[in-house]
């Protein structure tokens, strides 16, 4: 695989003068964020600076909005990317004053800041003007307080109070009789605790809106009260049980090592871009396995055929890792340990898997996409259009299914991607369809890499086996210092913002879930249509919630 975009980074260039040009009406001043350039705006002039961005500049992935409060100011960071080219990126950082935290928003530019913003309401305590529904995400209404400012009280007792739903179409006078239908939180179709306030008028869904945050556990706060080194690896597991767990982890390893300036020995990255493909194929045979049962309820074939393919990656990686779901394998500077000893016996059993796979295929097409019961269902339904997914800042086999050519192990290459022959999956068909082709593609283009991976480890010199670089005991950044970085997981991209204040535990630690973003397009993809293809089209998203709601 060729990277796009091979040529390294620059603090410093001709293009960064053009956006301070370019921007120079709405900014006060520059940061120094470690992975982009950074423009401090006014908060009253944030949404004519994305819109420079997006229109002027071609910024049209909004990645990230992260929040964040500081002795004397809050803040909120617009970390945004080209889809076209990921490495050039900027940051919009928007300072508030501690009397009155308002700036404008940002989501009339970007739709994906809508949720974004909300989640910094919610959590941090800015607010944004001309929002247009401002209102806590994660938490509930009645919550006291915001668990990220600096002076939330966590001893306060909190009272949830049950209100009733309100219909937001009840009164269009356009519409016939509405019905207001609760799917969820606890429905096998919504793939975790997430309720879709529907609105349907006859069998047609007018309006849903995803309410997320039944499982939030404030995953960043707990990161934030980890040392880099030794306590924050066993989280990343957790924001995504159902297989990508070495995905999340390389996340917090890329930020971090980028962070610290950590060097990861060669054969190290290898080990590391096997474990991940192997996490990747485990993730989308759920995915697989589960939309078999959501759209023509077959469990006793496909979905009970993913499962069992499943148990074999969870073998090879409970072989190499020690553990079936929080594999906590990644460190910091490269990997736990070496491969399993006798290491041939480990290759041979990776070897029986991939040459197994094909066939294993094959029976999944037969299953499913040759499936006309399930064509019916997914060809022409949740359709997403690519400029709208962009909008949403979607990404992963949501993205692809919508024939955007996104993926970060070639466009912003990182690991051992860009020295192995493999293929970017996408499909331009836009509906429920064209994801699950992605997914099986992926699961191909996943072997040859592992295939790949295997055979240079297999020859790999014995003096030459570094698993992990050397690493300080103790690590401190720099004060201050900023950086988001991200990587492919299953579903998309899963970034990290990392800030340091010069002690051994981040000020402030963001993570950009990419279902997080995915599930907030759901409403574009299902109003108009049936509920059974609102169910179907929630599938094809593969959201798991410890992700959404961190």
């Amino acid at each position: 695989m060729t990277a796009r975009n091979p040529e390294p980074r620059l603090e410093s260039s001709a293009t960064d003068e053009s956006l301070a040009d370019l921007l120079s009406p709405y900014t006060v001043g520059r940061d120094t964020h470690l992975n982009a350039p950074a423009f401090v705006v006014r908060p009253d002039e944030v949404r004519a600076a994305l819109s420079t961005l997006r229109g002027a500049a071609g910024f049209d992935h909004c990645s990230c909005v992260t929040a964040q409060e500081y002795e004397n100011r809050y803040e909120t960071i617009y970390h945004l990317r080209k889809y076209d080219d990921p490495t050039d990126e900027v940051s919009v950082v928007v300072p508030a004053p501690k009397s009155s935290p308002v700036s404008e928003s940002g989501s009339s530019v970007y739709e994906t800041a809508n949720w974004h913003e909300r989640e910094a309401y919610d959590l941090v305590g800015i607010k944004y003007d001309d929002h247009p529904d401002l209102r806590r995400i994660l938490l509930p209404e009645t919550w006291q307080g915001h668990p990220l400012s600096r002076d939330y009280d966590r001893n306060r007792p909190q009272v949830v109070r049950y209100d009733e739903n309100a219909n937001p179409v009840g009164d269009d006078d356009q519409r016939g009789e509405t019905m207001f239908l609760n799917i969820g939180p606890h429905h096998p179709a919504t793939h975790g605790v997430l309720h879709l306030e529907t609105v349907l008028d006859g069998e047609q869904v007018v309006d849903v809106d995803p309410d997320i945050g039944y499982i939030h556990r404030c995953e960043e706060q707990m990161a934030q009260s980890g040392t880099y080194r030794y306590q924050i690896m066993p989280y990343p597991d957790r924001w995504d049980w159902g297989g990508g767990g070495l995905l999340n982890e390389w996340a917090y390893a890329r930020t971090a090592e980028d962070l610290a300036d950590i060097d990861v020995p060669e054969y190290a990255q290898v080990i590391r871009t096997m474990s991940a493909e192997l996490s990747r194929i485990l993730s989308h045979l759920l995915a697989v396995g589960t939309y078999a049962l959501d759209v023509v309820g077959d469990f006793t074939a496909t979905f009970m055929y993913a499962i069992n393919d499943r148990e074999s990656v969870q073998n090879i990686l409970e072989e190499l890792t020690g553990q079936r779901l929080m594999f906590n394998y990644f460190r910091l500077g490269g990997v736990a340990w070496d491969l399993p000893e006798p290491r041939v016996e480990f290759v041979e059993q990776v070897r029986a898997f991939l040459d197994d796979l094909p066939t294993r295929l094959e029976e999944y097409h037969d299953l499913l996409t040759a499936n006309e019961i399930l064509q019916i269902r997914t060809v022409d339904t949740g359709v997403l259009p690519p400029a709208v997914a962009k909008q949403y800042g979607c990404t992963g086999p949501v993205a692809r299914g919508s024939g955007i050519d996104y993926d970060l192990r070639r466009d912003d290459p990182y690991g051992y991607y860009d020295e192995l022959d493999w293929d970017v999956a996408v499909e331009d068909g836009r509906d429920n369809y064209a994801r699950l082709l992605v997914r099986l593609r992926e699961i191909e283009e996943s072997a040859k890499i592992i295939e790949q991976c295997v055979d240079r480890l297999e020859d790999w010199p014995e003096d030459e086996r570094r698993v992990q670089s050397n690493v300080p005991r103790t690590i401190r950044p720099d004060d201050d210092a900023e950086i988001y970085r991200a990587v492919e997981a299953a579903k998309g991209e899963l970034g990290v913002y990392i800030r340091a204040d010069g002690t051994e535990k981040p000020a402030r630690f963001k993570i950009r879930g990419p279902s997080f973003s995915n599930l907030q397009a759901l409403p574009e993809m299902s109003n108009g249509e049936y509920v059974p293809d609102l169910i179907a089209t929630l599938g094809s998203l593969d959201t798991i919630m410890g992700e959404v709601d961190r």
